[in-house]
């Protein structure tokens, strides 16, 4: 463990300034040392109804429109919807999905939370699918019209305003 340090300090070997009465460098966050929280829980369902309902009746829309914005277009919303069909008659689509949670999560620094990534598609797909289209919208994507437009309107200056959370919390 480091040292305590009084008043404004530099950490030696890495040349970072310390906060008073700290006991670790400023890049490690006590609070949260895996990355920022999901804009959303997992079981949030209920924040948008309506991509609830469109995930319970046919997930692979859904997974399709997060597919195309994390891989930042270069698979379109209809070719991942139909892999993940396809895998759905075998019973086990979340084995596609779950690779897509860890690159969603690693392009915007979440913490892998509640648990593992796979486990949370394999316990809870309708749940986590939502979390993933909800995260996504509140950082200012229209997920009904697809990664180019979006890039387009964001060109043109036209964003989507992200979706704030309901207060300050600790």
């Amino acid at each position: 463990m480091y040292p305590p340090y009084q008043g404004r300090a530099k950490y030696p070997s890495q040349g970072y300034a310390m906060n008073i009465h700290t006991t670790q460098p400023p890049y490690i966050s006590s609070a949260n040392p895996t990355g920022t929280r999901w804009s959303t829980g997992l079981c949030h369902c209920c924040d948008d109804p309506a991509n609830c309902f469109v995930t319970c009746m046919c997930p692979c829309i859904t997974f399709g429109q997060i597919a195309e914005i994390v891989n930042k277009g270069s698979i379109t919303c209809a070719a991942s919807g139909a892999v993940y069909a396809l895998l759905g008659f075998t019973g086990l689509p979340c084995l596609y999905s779950c690779f897509y949670r860890p690159r969603l999560r690693g392009q915007y620094d979440l913490e892998e939370a509640p648990c593992a990534d796979c486990l949370v598609h394999f316990l809870c797909q309708p749940c986590a699918l939502c979390q993933e289209y909800r995260e996504l919208k509140n950082r200012g994507f229209d997920m009904g019209i697809g990664w180019q437009a979006n890039m387009d309107r964001r060109s043109r200056g036209i964003t989507v305003a992200p979706v704030v959370g309901g207060g300050m919390s600790r």
